[in-house]
């Protein structure tokens, strides 16, 4: 099935024409996005197939087969602003192959390929847009009012590619139509995992979950000459002495392809000036995990470090949540046959969470969902140097078709 050399060709094809020297420039809802969207279309009609767009301003096609039950296939083409090659949009030309593969056949079972659309949420900072408008999860009260750094209405946005932000929910009762059995999704690692162990493909475990929250540390605000430090009530001590627990809180609760990391990515202090001592310290948390209750205990544990940070420094503390996640385990079924594809090809077939999130996570929450990963060199992405050695790709292009073909035998019964 498919050929992975064209797989890639295309692939270097949608680069040339949608890339500057910077990198991918296929943000949502902009013109260089239209343009990928419009070569997916031409290669797609090529086939004598038709792209459907449903309310959310996803785009599907459906090859249908002897079997109403649909094998659904696909990822994104939109990308970060100077992003790079392969994120998104390999998963999308993979299943663009696929249709390839089958074109003029009868499949035993449907084969529908998606494009969904705002994956990124690059320029107006909702990700999984799309996804999350056709699996019911999208809260319109949450994105009505969004703007981009240019002032632009995500409504205007949306409107000047065909969708009405009302009407995005309508796309729920489309992807309820295609009677999904299972969905399927090759993208890159974007991170050093796959290249640490020396592999070229991996297989997705599920998302994991997030725990996303600010913390306020409050103490009091002092002159840095005539402060004793035993005297001060330091709020970036505090925050600080709580960053470096929250680490060891991480390590504490990490287990082999548990996806369990923290990270404090944002630090403010008051009043700022080189002569005070930090009256205010705002950090974020962002915690990970792929099981629930790993995810519960990292949570827990690191609000008793922050209290006992704030206790030892005479501040308090306070804790806004920002964002809440479940973790999204894969399903077993599919986990095995994605497991026998990479094997058969690449002789090996490590297991990894992944953490960035994905169109899948929104997919595993209904319908049976794997997903496959090719590696990263050096672990980069959403940057221009993204990039996966030829040969690993092309393997791992080769062992995602045979997931398919085995999950189109799986679900054909």
């Amino acid at each position: 099935m498919g050929d992975a050399s064209r797989v890639i060709a295309d692939l270097r094809e949608l680069a040339r024409r949608t890339s500057t020297p910077e990198g991918a420039q296929r943000v949502a809802w902009g013109p260089v996005w239209r343009e990928a969207r419009a070569w997916f279309q031409a290669e797609v009609e090529a086939l004598g197939l038709s792209v459907e767009t449903d309310a959310a301003g996803n785009r599907w096609v459906r090859l249908a087969g002897a079997s109403p039950k649909s094998v659904v296939i696909g990822s994104h083409l939109d990308s970060v602003p100077n992003g790079g090659w392969l994120d998104g949009c390999l998963g999308v030309v993979a299943a663009l192959e696929v249709l390839r593969s089958y074109a003029g056949t009868t499949p035993p079972v449907s084969i529908v390929a998606v494009d969904w659309a705002d994956e990124e949420g690059a320029r107006f900072g909702r990700s999984l847009f799309g996804s999350a408008a056709a699996c019911g999860t999208l809260d319109l009260a949450d994105v009505r009012a969004l703007r981009d750094r240019k002032g632009v209405a995500l409504v205007d946005a949306l409107r000047e590619n065909g969708v009405e932000l009302e009407r995005v929910l309508d796309a729920e009762a489309y992807l309820q139509g295609l009677d999904v059995a299972a969905y399927l999704e090759l993208h890159i690692e974007q991170g050093p995992v796959l290249e640490a162990l020396g592999r070229s493909t991996g297989v997705v475990l599920g998302t994991v979950g997030v725990e996303r929250h600010k913390l306020r540390f409050v103490g009091q605000a002092a002159h840095s000459g005539s402060t004793p430090i035993s005297m001060r009530r330091d709020a970036f001590l505090a925050a600080a002495e709580a960053a470096l627990r929250f680490r060891d809180i991480a390590n504490a609760h990490a287990r082999p392809g548990g996806g369990v990391v923290c990270t404090v990515g944002v630090v403010d202090v008051e009043p700022r000036i080189v002569t005070a001592v930090p009256g205010v310290c705002e950090i974020s948390l962002d915690q990970r995990a792929l099981h629930a209750d790993v995810l519960a205990a990292l949570l827990r544990d690191a609000k008793a470090a922050a209290a006992e940070a704030a206790a030892r420094n005479d501040v308090s503390v306070e804790w806004t949540p920002l964002l809440r996640i479940d973790p999204r385990p894969f399903d077993p079924a599919l986990l095995a046959l994605c497991s026998a594809a990479v094997n058969a090809e690449t002789g090996h077939a490590p297991t990894l969470p992944s953490g960035p999130l994905h169109d899948a996570a929104e997919m595993a929450r209904l319908y049976p969902t794997v997903m496959m990963f090719a590696v990263s060199a050096r672990g980069l992405s959403h940057c221009k140097e993204e990039d996966t050695p030829e040969p690993a790709l092309a393997e791992t292009i080769r062992a995602f078709f045979r997931l398919v073909r085995s999950t189109v035998g799986h679900v054909a019964g």
